[in-house]
């Protein structure tokens, strides 16, 4: 049954600003106190921090609350997010956890460069942690930087099972500051997960209150005329797409919190007059993309996904689950607000610097919430020209002629046959040969975009043209070029898709369970092409490897862990397959992954 949408506004208020004293459990739920007793309540918003080269943890099951409900979570020694976790480059770690739940768990050293056997993640690189035991993870740190950690079991990260992990360099740190905080952003559900997972099935835009209005068909009539409304809506209906559908979750069912903290809660770091203060911002949200900036402060951005970047001074970023930036702030007044707001406008995370506790400054106001425009559904297409198409029923022989060829016989997506020095990562040129596998015509795929757009200047939906200047991928520099400087011997093409009527995700059209590894051969480099047929954007994390990201014409850019990818835009990234073994690559969207958008990489 479709939930009654005007029950939305009273709730709201109180998922956005939760309370105060979140994370302690007022009045335990009988339910609760009798499952096991006494229960520690969970720890929020006072990280505990942990260093050297040994470490216990331990997941459990403690009460939290949030919202005035007593909830039960996942938690790392008691916590959320769970400890902070300190290492130096170069040294061996043992990292012993311990499994006090009923059911398996894991943890994902997200990030990290390891052997596959460490790496985390059950059915691919080892069989879980099952209940009551201890599995001791020990590896050799080859990096440093802001990383972090979590579960990759269930839906237990979204329960409260992930933590920041910093690695010092070996040697003298380049980048200078007084000061430091680590800043976890994440997104709690008072809801078991696996029932928002079902609403999701059931109704993929249930938690969506974004809906075009009446209102907003006026105000398209206003501006041009009644043609160009009516038209505008019947191109969406056609497409059976909203333009709203920025997020699959909403502050319906999500509080947003800052270090565990909820925006009533008020998460502060300190700071003195004149320090120069480095923010490690982490996204260890399940669901939520933020919009992150602090009124008042210029941000330089020196780190991305826990490597230096050609310092470059903006005032926002977007960044998505799975991704990591590191900033430098000097403030002056005697308090300023973070700003974190989810990407569809319903809601954020909130905290405050300032030079002693109790303080706050204020809080701006939500951003108006924007929505898709045809070229972020369909990319470079000249929309004026497309009229009233009936992009729903196509063809599928009218879009394989225009796709023109055997996709079956490219070995999941291996792209032999193409000149690649004629192309020279030119991905503007090869966007005009688009291919889609036969996959993409099935079920699970309600949309295809046959022009790509290719930019990576764009901030995304919602940031532009807002009077502020915001970061988008084509500012980010890694010093010192590729780590590999030869060129790629082949291609790999994969196209992000879904349908949002039954919240399926995959690749190609295809699900991770009726999927097959796509094989790599150790130490060759190889071109990844990313397209992305879908009207939402999708944090991409390639396990065990780097992914360094080059710009439409080839050019090196960065490299990253963790991608994120436009609507209707295709971009590409360089790998050296340096790591033997089974890895997983996935949207870190946690309901997407779970839905299907999930493979496995095997390195041999």
């Amino acid at each position: 049954m479709t939930q009654p949408k005007n029950t939305l506004n009273l709730p709201r208020r109180r998922f956005v600003q939760g309370l105060a004293a979140g994370g302690v459990v007022l009045g335990l739920a009988p339910m609760l106190a009798s499952a096991r007793s006494p229960v520690p309540a969970t720890v929020t918003g006072h990280v505990p921090t942990l260093s050297g080269t040994e470490f216990d943890l331990v997941i459990d099951e403690t009460p939290v609350n949030f919202t005035g409900k007593a909830r039960m979570a996942t938690t790392i020694n008691g916590s959320i997010p769970g400890p902070t976790l300190r290492m130096r480059e170069g040294d061996t770690v043992t990292i012993r956890v311990t499994n006090r739940l009923k059911e398996p768990t894991s943890i994902h050293w997200h990030g990290i460069i390891l052997p596959f056997e460490m790496d985390g993640v059950p059915g691919i690189s080892f069989a879980g942690i099952p209940p009551g035991e201890t599995f001791t993870y020990r590896y050799t740190l080859e990096q440093n930087g802001t990383y972090w950690y979590h579960s990759h079991s269930g839906m237990q990260e979204l329960t409260g099972m992930y933590g920041a992990l910093i690695v010092e360099p070996a040697d003298a740190e380049p980048i200078r500051a007084d000061r430091e905080h680590v800043v976890v952003l994440s997104d709690w559900t008072d809801e078991n997960p696996m029932r928002v997972f079902g609403k999701l099935k059931n109704q993929g835009d249930y938690y969506n209150f974004n809906q075009p209005t009446v209102a907003d068909f006026f105000r398209d009539m206003a501006s041009g005329g009644v043609g160009a409304a009516l038209e505008k809506r019947q191109m969406w209906n056609e497409m059976r797409m909203s333009p709203s559908d920025l997020a699959d979750l909403s502050s319906e069912t999500l509080t947003y919190l800052m270090n565990g903290t909820t925006p009533a809660g008020n998460w502060t770091g300190l700071f003195k007059p004149g320090e120069r203060v480095r923010l490690r911002f982490i996204n260890g949200a399940g669901n939520t993309f933020y919009d992150v900036r602090i009124p008042g402060l210029k941000l330089t951005v020196v780190q991305a996904d826990g490597l230096n970047v050609a310092p470059v001074e903006v005032d926002e970023f977007r960044f998505g689950p799975g991704e990591t930036y590191d900033v430098l702030v000097e403030p002056t007044a005697e308090s300023y607000t973070l700003f974190a707001q989810a990407m569809d406008r319903t809601g954020y995370a909130r905290g405050t610097l300032a030079t002693r506790e109790g303080l706050s400054a204020a809080v701006p106001p939500l951003d108006e919430p924007q929505s898709l425009t045809m070229t972020d559904m369909m990319g470079t297409m000249d929309h004026g020209a497309m009229g009233g198409m009936d992009h729903g029923s196509m063809g599928q022989d009218a879009m394989q002629n225009m796709a023109g060829m055997d996709h079956s016989a490219m070995g999941h997506g291996t792209m032999t046959d193409m000149d690649h020095g004629a192309m020279g990562g030119a991905l503007a040129a090869a966007s005009k040969e688009v291919r889609h596998a036969r996959t993409e015509y099935g079920p699970s795929v309600d949309m295809r975009v046959d022009m790509p757009r290719t930019n990576l200047d764009d901030p995304g939906v919602g940031l532009r043209n807002n009077g502020r200047r915001v970061l988008t991928l084509a500012d980010l520099r890694t010093p010192g070029g590729p780590m590999d400087p030869r060129p790629p011997e082949r291609e790999i093409e994969l196209h992000l898709t879904g349908n949002m009527e039954r919240y399926t995700w995959s690749f190609d059209g295809v699900e991770f369970g009726g999927s097959t590894p796509i094989h790599l051969n150790y130490g060759e480099r190889v071109r990844v092409i990313l397209h992305n047929d879908t009207m939402m954007t999708h944090p991409m994390h390639l396990h065990g490897m780097w992914s360094e990201l080059e710009s439409p014409d080839g050019e090196f850019l960065c490299r990253r862990h963790t991608i994120p990818v436009q609507p209707a835009q295709r971009i590409s990234f360089l790998v050296t397959a340096d790591a033997l073994g089974r890895w997983a690559w996935h949207c870190h969207l946690m309901f997407h992954m779970d839905a299907g958008m999930f493979r496995m990489v095997v390195v041999s």
